[in-house]
């Protein structure tokens, strides 16, 4: 039976500022993408996620970032390559430390925001997070954009890497994510998304924004865990895949 992994980023509330709902989302995926401190989450919250995490089974991934708490890691940053290896390492042993607390362990890192969006296709800067797995823990898998050069840019550095479509995000026919800042770029229509999924599990595309058709081969499906409906997104989402036929499982 064909297995497909469902993820959401989750962590993220800051002392009295609430981000999503984790217990919720923690019912219905099989890996989460836990903050690590640098563009949201704080060491209560995170290890609440965590502890959630281990008693219902979901994987755990560190969701690394630029320092950037006042622009939850989604401004463009430059850093040096000695400073962006040291934060990720940085972040990833914070996580791994909570996980353990948490009776649990980070089996993947999955960057957030901006910093996903820059080593998709900066080769330094995503040589430097490669670098920084490496470093800390060779068996983590990395997740990364499908189609995006950083897959086979990781995996020739002898990382192993799961490819990641968005459930509600429009992608342009060559198979990139539309700019949020263009009209469409973000789906809301559950009965739409599901669809969409499917198709891309079953038949390895989905519709593009202009009409045509969006190769995306991916192992692993996100439902953003920051808007008001991710909760209901998600449950409908799985739902919908698993009358497919489809399993919803882990690639860890």
């Amino acid at each position: 039976m064909p297995t497909i992994d469902l993820n959401s980023d989750l962590g993220e509330s800051f002392a009295a500022w609430k981000m999503g709902d984790d217990q919720a989302m923690l019912d219905i995926v099989s890996s989460a993408n836990v903050a690590c401190g640098f563009h949201a989450g704080d060491p209560v919250g995170i290890l609440k996620t965590l502890r959630t995490a281990a008693e219902r089974g979901v994987a755990v991934g560190a969701h690394v970032g630029y320092r950037d708490l006042a622009g939850f890691g989604r401004r463009n940053m430059d850093p040096s390559s000695e400073e962006l290896v040291g934060d990720v390492i940085y972040q990833i042993g914070a996580l791994q430390g909570l996980a353990t607390a948490a009776g649990t362990k980070v089996t993947y890192v999955k960057p957030h925001g901006a910093l996903y969006n820059t080593i998709a296709f900066d080769k330094r800067q995503a040589s430097d997070v490669i670098t920084a797995i490496m470093s800390i823990d060779s068996d983590l898998v990395l997740m990364a954009l499908a189609g995006s050069p950083l897959v086979e840019q990781a995996r020739g550095a002898g990382v192993k890497v799961v490819a990641e479509a968005f459930a509600d995000r429009a992608y342009t026919s060559d198979g990139q994510l539309l700019s949020r800042r263009e009209a469409g770029a973000l789906l809301t229509d559950t009965a739409q998304i599901t669809e969409r999924m499917i198709c891309m599990v079953e038949d390895g595309f989905l519709p593009s924004i202009d009409g045509g058709k969006a190769q995306i081969d991916a192992q692993s499906i996100c439902v953003h865990g920051d808007n008001p409906h991710a909760v209901d997104v998600a449950r409908q989402l799985r739902a919908g895949l698993e009358r497919a036929g489809l399993t919803i499982r882990s690639f860890v």
